[in-house]
């Protein structure tokens, strides 16, 4: 196999006697092989570096390499809207709007019910089957409140 005029390969420290590594050492010497990347932003122009642990950061979830700088990635992403992380806090129906996590896609559409304890008209975020009773929130709360008691 030849190689490449005034090129030789790189001394790997930490090879053991038959010339292969440790498992915990190939770890360690593939996170710390790779060089710091400076790439260019795609928004700003400005030059930002991609260090080795990001790449590697990246290589793991198969991401494609950044195409914009920490602050036009934080700046972009603040105009989206995203919370960041993926969060979901939902924890309750609302009548229309966003309740403030990870879903932002409009008011959420509300179906009509007869309500099964008391027969008045509920709104609901599901499209009721018949299958199962549905109940107005009073009702709903009264029976959430009776089957958690011990």
């Amino acid at each position: 196999m030849s190689k490449p005029n005034g090129t030789r390969p790189l001394p790997l420290i930490g090879i053991g006697e038959k010339g292969s590594l440790r498992p915990y050492e190939k770890e360690f010497f593939i996170l710390y092989a790779q060089a710091d990347k400076v790439l260019s932003c795609v928004d700003c122009n400005q030059e930002f570096a991609f260090t080795a642990s990001e790449q590697q950061f990246y290589a793991d979830r198969q991401f494609t390499e950044p195409r914009r700088c920490p602050s036009c990635r934080a700046a972009r992403k603040a105009s989206r809207g995203d919370s960041g992380g993926g969060s979901y806090s939902g924890g309750g129906y609302s009548s229309g709007g966003s309740s403030g996590g990870g879903y932002s896609s409009g008011p959420r559409e509300m179906f009509s019910a007869t309500c099964s304890s008391c027969g008045k008209e509920a709104q609901v975020p599901f499209r009721p089957s018949g299958a199962k009773p549905v109940y107005c929130s009073d009702c709903f709360s009264s029976q959430r409140a009776s089957n958690n008691r011990y």
